[in-house]
């Protein structure tokens, strides 16, 4: 399985850490050790001090394509949920300023949160994203705002990797990222179903 990522998708969130807002997708990887197990808290790294959460839209890949067509992507697509990118901010600040790859910032173990599956449905349509931190809200986002539509970025992905049944995308945060502390508890919600609890130690 892989997990495939997409950064800068909303203008909002790429303007709050000042970064230029791309012409295309940017796009980076996490292992599959990267996967947070259901159920289990997300744990601090010993080696950050500057964790961010960052609520995303996750589609999942239904079957095998290599350079597939806008027109034929959302076909290739079997569900959706919300998930969590955490980001070690301090180290990824650091990599970035030195010209380096950031994948250790992002590609920790724990450091993707899945929630639980709901079929896409038949037609595409905009989605939104929310997440609590202990109760309040902190990001919130709609699909409708993406600088590339998921169409665009399954085609994108796919002419650089094979996808397959099973990998999954996430697709870019809203504005409103930021840092959390042990004792946090983060609640995920898809059109206002409640889909991910992560407790953070």
């Amino acid at each position: 399985m892989k997990i495939i990522c997409v950064g800068r998708n909303y203008r909002a969130h790429a303007e709050e850490l000042g970064n230029a807002v791309p012409e295309e997708p940017v796009v980076f990887c996490k292992p599959d050790s990267a996967l947070l197990p259901p159920r289990n808290p997300f744990v601090i790294p010993p080696w950050t001090r500057d964790v961010h959460h960052e609520i995303e839209w996750v589609v999942r890949i239904g079957k095998v394509g290599k350079y597939i067509e806008p027109r034929f992507a959302y076909g290739y697509l079997d569900a959706m949920t919300v998930g969590l990118d955490f980001t070690a901010r301090d180290l990824q600040s650091k990599l970035k300023s030195q010209g380096l790859p950031w994948e250790r910032a992002k590609g920790f173990d724990g450091s993707a949160a899945l929630g639980s599956w709901v079929e896409l449905p038949d037609e595409p349509r905009a989605h939104e994203i929310r997440l609590e931190k202990n109760g309040t809200e902190v990001q919130r986002g709609s699909t409708a705002d993406f600088l590339h539509s998921v169409e665009d970025l399954v085609a994108f992905v796919s002419q650089y990797f094979t996808l397959k049944k099973g990998d999954v995308l996430f697709t870019g945060t809203p504005a409103g990222v930021g840092p959390v502390a042990a004792g946090d508890r983060l609640e995920g919600f898809l059109n206002s179903e409640s889909r991910l609890r992560v407790n953070v130690r």
